[in-house]
């Protein structure tokens, strides 16, 4: 289980640590905030909403399964951003997660979304898993760094996967981090 650890950056304390139940509030309407944010994601916002109560399900099923994680960050008893890791039921496919993160734009620059991912990969490892996998889109070059540093590779391209604003086609990029 992965315990709450407080981080310091430029003058901002943050935690991060195992979602809640009692998060769900904050979470239905941070989702919603981070999606209006940037085009980094599938969504643009008021899609694929999940409410109080999902969200509710979503972490009772996260805490209780060994191959799924769901961290939120914190700051000052708010929530600013949240990461999961989901793996599968499948038999085959047991020894990896698929892992996403999301941080409100007032906190980009303060590593948080590096905080929750190196909380993930510490988890993944403890756990025993082979591979972590992400999806981003290609104009996303900082997350692409950061992936990069925390050793993850392209295993795959996704030509002309999302349609943003500007009318234009991009690609995902599918990234996968190995642990053995």
């Amino acid at each position: 289980m992965i315990k709450p650890k407080i981080f310091q950056v430029n003058g901002t304390e943050y935690t991060v640590r195992p979602a809640k139940v009692s998060d769900a509030p904050a979470l239905a309407e941070l989702r919603l905030q981070i999606d209006g944010e940037t085009e980094h994601f599938d969504r643009v916002q008021g899609e694929g909403l999940i409410d109080e109560g999902e969200f509710k399900e979503l972490i009772l099923l996260d805490t209780s399964i060994p191959n799924h994680l769901f961290l939120v960050a914190e700051v000052e008893g708010n929530l600013v951003g949240f990461s999961r890791c989901e793996g599968s039921h499948l038999k085959r496919l047991k020894h990896q997660v698929e892992f996403g993160v999301g941080v409100i734009k007032e906190f980009w620059g303060l590593k948080i979304g590096q905080a929750l991912l190196s909380q993930s990969i510490l988890w993944a490892h403890h756990q025993g898993l082979v591979k972590m996998t992400l999806k981003v889109i290609e104009t996303n070059k900082s997350a692409i760094y950061v992936y990069k540093k925390y050793e993850f590779e392209i295993e795959g391209i996704l030509k002309k996967h999302k349609r943003l604003s500007d009318g234009h086609y991009y690609n995902t990029l599918i990234m996968s981090r190995f642990f053995s």
